[in-house]
């Protein structure tokens, strides 16, 4: 049925569907305790899910102009990063969400084609031309804890209408993770390229430049610092934009798993489980900040909120998460300390990511879908050493005043929870229409083909 299913059909009858065989929900009209016991997904059903949610599906296609071209304003094509596609859109094909699955089995990540060897890469896109969905899902997950990853189930860890049905026994639980520097540190690498020349302003600061005085145009410097040109950014927009932008592929995540649980018959729902708590369950390291840190007090006005009594917590950072077996092996690091030792090894380190000879993933690695890629791969125009040189020197800035980086966001951050159940279908018969409950679910619940 999955293979078949209508796209239309699917995207009329989306739902959210919360009641899950073994749950209760206690308080108001709609008080119900299940009769069922809680019915665990299938292999199969969660390796559908994840494949809808991540899964490595080919080539990416790279249709951008490496070049100025005619127009003297065109170009910034090497802004991509990857050239291997996923099931959702990313942008610069930089594959910045990851996926943890949380069952009754144990809590897994979902590595990302980037952390995934060549030849594993090219195994999944052969294993989808048969749907082997199953192989695609045990090859590309790492167990990373043997047990369900859970917080305390109490406010405001857990909202208080979603006390009754998040994470249950029986259920699936999707948490994609963002990983921001990458994006923040090629993005910056082409705002401050020669076609850009944005000019970056700390506006809790007031409004000086965040590291990049020396870069200015009225210094001599290529970076476009008058008002009057439109290219002045502030930090705080810069990173809510980076935010934005990485949550748009969630939403694609969390869109093709609704999708996919219609298709299945089963049940499910987005929710918010933005707090950082998630993070520590998960098992990321941490790193301490006070908060005065956070917000880039100076030292006198750390000391004095101290001496005043004002509260000063301190706010942990997730920085990355080590295998579970190998404590100097980290599945998930980010471009920023502790794995580098200042921003400039850090910014250097994303740069040969991209263009170390034969190993960067826009000179090496995946051929993608040109005919001729090695034609096109040389002809990709590296970063200017101004574009570079700037890069650091904001990413300087940014960690030495606030302490982390990104300065407004941690490095990993979680939003959105989906998770997929099986439906106790006697609820809604009780309480809603019949079709609240379409035919797939109906034949889910009968056993019927799936």
């Amino acid at each position: 049925m999955m293979r078949t299913y209508p796209l239309v059909s699917a995207l009329a009858a989306r739902r959210s569907r919360r009641f899950a065989k073994g749950a209760s929900l206690d308080g108001g009209p709609l008080t119900y305790r299940s009769t069922a016991a809680p019915e665990p997904l299938t292999l199969d059903e969660e390796a559908a899910l994840v494949f809808a949610a991540c899964g490595i599906t080919g080539a990416a296609l790279g249709e951008l102009p490496y070049g100025a071209g005619a127009d003297p304003e065109s170009g910034c094509g090497k802004i991509i990063v990857h050239l291997i596609g996923r099931t959702i859109p990313s942008g610069d094909s930089l594959h910045s969400v990851m996926l943890f699955v949380l069952n009754d089995e144990g809590t897994w990540l979902i590595r990302r084609p980037q952390e995934l060897p060549p030849d594993q890469v090219t195994f999944m896109i052969a294993a989808l031309a048969d749907c082997r969905f199953v192989e695609m899902y045990e090859r590309s997950r790492v167990r990373i804890q043997p047990h369900r990853a859970t917080i305390d189930r109490k406010v405001p860890l857990v909202p208080p209408f979603n006390l009754w049905d998040a994470n249950l026994p029986g259920t699936t639980y999707f948490i994609p993770v963002v990983e921001l520097t990458a994006l923040y540190i090629n993005v910056l690498l082409t705002a401050f390229g020669p076609e850009l020349g944005y000019y970056v302003v700390d506006d809790r600061a007031g409004f000086r430049p965040a590291g990049i005085r020396p870069f200015a145009r009225s210094r001599g410097g290529h970076l476009h610092d008058d008002p009057k040109g439109g290219r002045i950014l502030p930090l705080g927009y810069l990173e809510t934009s980076l935010a934005a932008f990485a949550a748009s592929e969630v939403g694609a995540m969390h869109q093709n798993l609704a999708l996919m649980a219609e298709a299945l018959g089963l049940g499910g729902f987005t929710h918010a489980c933005r707090h950082p708590d998630w993070l520590k369950a998960l098992g990321f390291d941490m790193k301490s900040l006070r908060f005065t840190r956070t917000i880039g007090s100076g030292k006198m006005a750390q000391l004095g909120a101290r001496a005043l009594g004002w509260p000063d917590p301190l706010v942990d950072i997730p920085v990355g998460l080590r295998h579970p077996d190998r404590d100097d092996d980290w599945l998930v690091k980010s471009f920023a300390p502790p794995h580098y030792r200042n921003m400039k090894e850090a910014v250097m380190a994303f740069v040969d990511y991209k263009f170390a000879a034969n190993s960067g993933t826009l000179t090496g690695g995946m051929a993608g879908a040109w005919r001729d890629s090695i034609a096109v791969r040389s002809q990709i125009p590296k970063y200017s050493q101004r574009a570079i040189d700037a890069t650091i020197a904001l990413c300087e800035y940014v960690y030495e005043r606030y302490g982390r980086f990104p300065a407004t966001l941690s490095p990993f951050e979680n939003i959105l929870a989906y998770q997929a159940h099986h439906l106790d279908l006697d609820f809604y018969d009780t309480f809603y229409h019949p079709e609240a409950i379409g035919e797939t679910q109906r034949r889910h619940r009968h056993g019927g083909d799936r």
